[in-house]
């Protein structure tokens, strides 16, 4: 448990989405547990590393508007991921590098000009309660801290002392995403889809939709035809894999996807290669390549 005494971060302002993520919760889905986590999980490790702290720390995820936070002690922070402007107190200040905070500053990560999803990092990490190991949200199950609303206190915990690298930041500002490629090892319910249908996959291009969300990133194109047509029973999915729902149009599960689903997984896209869907905006091109 927090203890009541603890440094808090206060939300200033929620943004569209902001939610606490850490590593997430692997290797629980044998019991109906999602992993959870960041969606853009080398962008939050980077975050962590330049406030001095370990790789997993919680931290905050935004999505599109950012969010403004005001912490009741002085705070290094930094805020990475999707590009955006960053101030203190309406100060410009770095993005991509340390920043002090003072007590009763507010911290602003503005909309998300490159990307889609912006990570602040706090030097000590963030500490709410953890549920199953994790302190991470997940939409999904509902497990974990609530999205933030503003006036939420969020506890702080203790800076660890160590000196951030200097190695490490800043960190270049990041170019807009032209094109997401997603490498994609087919099946196992590729022979439930015809020839012509794996074709179109692995061919075609397809836009991201403005429906895509943390459980899962969803596309705009060719509908994938089926060469079965019969009820799948519901079995287990992972991180990354290609659903194809009755509509045809392929949805790439991300980290608060469901445990299990009865509609036929196409393909798998491997977990090193999602980071790219979570800075995806909607509308940006896409494409499904043979891993």
């Amino acid at each position: 448990m927090t203890s009541a005494a603890a440094a808090r971060l206060y939300v200033v302002r929620p943004g569209a989405l902001t939610t606490v993520q850490d590593a997430g919760r692997p290797g629980r889905a044998h019991l109906g547990v999602g992993r959870a986590g960041a969606l853009d999980a080398p962008a939050a490790r980077l975050a962590n590393r330049l406030v001095g702290n370990p790789p997993d720390a919680a931290v905050l995820e935004t999505t599109l508007t950012g969010c403004a936070v005001r912490p009741d002690r002085p705070v290094l922070a930094v805020v990475g991921g999707a590009g955006c402007p960053v101030t203190v107190d309406g100060r410009p200040v770095a993005w991509g590098a340390p920043v002090r905070v003072p007590a009763g500053a507010v911290l602003e990560a503005g909309p998300a000009a490159t990307g889609l999803r912006s990570y602040l990092a706090f030097a000590g990490g963030l500490v709410p309660d953890a549920v199953l190991g994790s302190r991470s949200t997940d939409l999904l199950s509902g497990l974990g801290p609530a999205p933030l609303s503003q006036g939420d206190a969020v506890p702080l915990g203790d800076p660890a002392g160590c000196v951030p690298p200097h190695a490490a930041g800043p960190v270049p500002w990041p170019g807009a995403l032209a094109e997401l490629v997603l490498p994609v090892h087919l099946g196992p319910r590729g022979d439930w889809f015809t020839a012509s249908a794996l074709r179109t996959l692995l061919t075609s291009g397809y836009r991201v939709s403005p429906h895509s969300n943390r459980i899962g990133l969803r596309t705009e194109g060719p509908a994938l035809e089926r060469s079965r047509k019969e009820e799948l029973p519901s079995e287990g999915v992972v991180l990354g894999a290609i659903q194809v729902p009755p509509d045809g149009r392929p949805v790439v599960f991300l980290h608060d996807h469901p445990t299990t689903g009865g509609y036929p997984v196409v393909g798998v896209v491997p977990e090193h290669a999602l980071a790219g869907a979570a800075q995806a905006a909607p509308g940006t091109r896409l494409r499904f390549v043979r891993a």
